[in-house]
């Protein structure tokens, strides 16, 4: 079988051969094929620049951030990573919208234009509100500004300034106007609004808002903060003066409702993110029914109306009220029991002397706040004790003093509030200028007066703002005798201030002025603007502006 199956191979492999065609030895030889392979060609990859060119336009603060990349600065912008105005047929992954403000020094009584009128301010038809005068600004602003406008302003519309100079510059000759980056509003700037949009304000819509501009990385080679205004870093504090829910503005709370005083302004109150309120009056179960009577001096509150505070969303209560123990000090301290059973917090005044001193620290968006306050004016039975509940009292001021170079040194932005003595005038006393400033000197961001009845002027010293009193918020003076008995009459007890602080990531930008007049001896509501320019013309006048 084996030597069959050896047979058979063989036999096989000899048909196989068979099969092919014979060699025609006579035909012409056919070469060997051969195959030329043309190699391929990848793409070259894409160099990418290495190096940083930056427009002329780029603001500072979003220079830095760009050469925080790490990438060397180049002198041209060919073969560079650009960043630049973004144009509408640009396309980029990173870019950047920076929002700029239309500034004024402080004590400037408009409070905004129609873009319509920024316009012609750059055309070099300035409406009256700018009383002919250029925008200041600086190189880098008006570069990026030429992007929004359309090209060049007109000649003599635009002055150039450097940026460490613009704010004494517009200072030096008011009224006066700039536009300056987010970034750079301070405290002794006022930001005006554009078309009723200001970018400190929590209401503010971007979209709404022109003065922006569109900075793009070409390529894209990192990543860059979409805007130098994140809302989430945001804090607006809202500062009022002297609430008493007593006499005339209880009986009124008792026939119209206990939120009634609070109506025209409780949209404005509930905006901001931290509500002060200087409640000078303790809730009492013993309190009788109010009487209209206003020159009644032993005050208590019932204790419903506390939901007047609740509609307006109170958030921090001072307690450095002259009145606090009229009714005995035990219903004081269940006064503070009741804020804090609402998530209120309190400061300048305490369940004893420790907790009356004890500063209120806060963060919210960043920025660590906090709120001290002290008692000037006394009378001593309102003062707390080691065992008493009452207010912290001011006394040489060393405690208060050291209290706030210790909270500035551990990075808070410090508010100082005091109960000082009355004055029924808009400028300070000198002691009471005095003392306000050894406050702002070692190192408040505000020093604010809560005992005013009758509105006070204002100051700065350095970049602290100090107002020496803001008025009434709730309490029933629509005229008060002045001195008693005189037969002389003020009215400006009507008028009150509200100082809206903003802060931004651990910055303070400054302040907003809203101004308010009682009405019906219990509701404030928004001053017209006609009220709004006599009462700040009054008050920049009485501040030395």
């Amino acid at each position: 079988m084996k030597i069959y199956i050896l047979f058979l191979m063989i036999g096989l492999l000899f048909g196989l051969a068979g099969c092919a065609p014979a060699a025609d030895v006579s035909a012409k030889q056919v070469p060997p094929l051969t195959v030329t392979v043309t190699p391929t060609i990848s793409p070259t990859a894409t160099t990418l620049p290495t190096t940083l060119w930056l427009a002329p336009s780029v603001p500072a603060a979003l220079r830095r951030e760009a050469l925080a990349a790490g990438f060397p600065l180049a002198d041209l912008s060919e073969n560079a990573i650009r960043l630049e105005p973004a144009l509408d047929s640009q396309s980029s992954d990173s870019h950047s919208t920076w929002i700029y403000a239309l500034v004024a020094p402080f004590p400037t009584l408009c409070d905004g234009v129609t873009w319509d009128e920024l316009q012609k301010a750059w055309g070099g038809q300035a409406p009256v509100a700018f009383a002919g005068k250029p925008l200041l600004m600086t190189q880098p602003t008006y570069e990026a500004l030429k992007t929004i406008f359309n090209g060049e302003a007109a000649t003599g519309a635009v002055r150039i300034v450097p940026a460490e100079g613009l704010t004494e510059t517009l200072w030096q000759d008011r009224p006066q106007w700039g536009i300056v980056p987010f970034e750079d509003i301070n405290p002794k700037l006022k930001t005006l609004t554009i078309n009723s949009q200001s970018p400190l304000q929590k209401s503010f819509d971007l979209a709404q808002y022109p003065l922006k501009v569109a900075f793009a990385l070409h390529p894209s080679s990192f990543i860059l903060h979409p805007s130098n205004r994140d809302s989430s870093k945001l804090t607006t504090i809202l500062m009022t003066g002297t609430s008493g829910l007593v006499r005339a503005i209880a009986t009124k709370m008792e026939e119209k409702g206990m939120t009634y005083p609070g109506g025209d302004l409780r949209d404005i109150l509930r905006e901001a993110d931290l509500l002060h309120i200087s409640n000078e009056v303790s809730f009492a179960e013993t309190c009788p029914p109010p009487v209209y009577d206003t020159h009644d001096l032993r005050f208590c509150s019932r204790p419903n109306y506390i939901q007047l505070f609740e509609d307006v969303g109170v958030d921090i209560v001072e307690a450095t009220g002259n009145h606090v123990n009229n009714w005995d000090v035990w219903p004081f301290a269940d006064t503070l029991k009741m804020y804090k059973a609402r998530g209120w917090q309190y400061f300048g005044g305490g369940l004893n002397l420790s907790d009356a001193k004890k500063p209120l620290l806060l963060e919210h968006g960043g920025t660590k706040l906090a709120f001290i306050g002290c008692n000037v004016a006394g009378p001593d039975v309102s003062y707390a004790t080691a065992t008493l509940p009452g207010t912290a009292p001011c006394g040489d001021y060393l405690w208060i003093l050291a209290a706030i170079q210790d909270l500035d040194t551990r990075g808070y932005f410090v508010i100082v509030t005091q109960q000082y003595n009355e004055y029924y005038q808009p400028e300070p006393t000198e002691n009471q200028a005095r003392d306000f400033a050894r406050l702002a000197q070692v190192g408040a961001t505000v020093v604010s007066g809560s005992q005013a009845h009758y509105p006070q002027s204002m100051a700065f010293w350095g970049d602290t703002f100090v107002h020496y009193g803001l008025g009434n918020l709730f309490f029933d003076q629509m005229s008060y005798e002045w001195p008693i008995g005189s037969g002389q009459f003020t009215y400006r007890t009507r008028d009150e201030f509200l100082d809206r602080h903003v802060f931004y990531d651990g910055k303070y930008l400054g302040l907003e002025l809203l101004t308010a007049k009682l009405e019906d001896y219990s509701r404030p509501r928004p001053m017209t603007p006609e009220e709004r320019t006599e009462f700040l013309t009054v008050y920049f006048a009485a501040s030395g502006w």
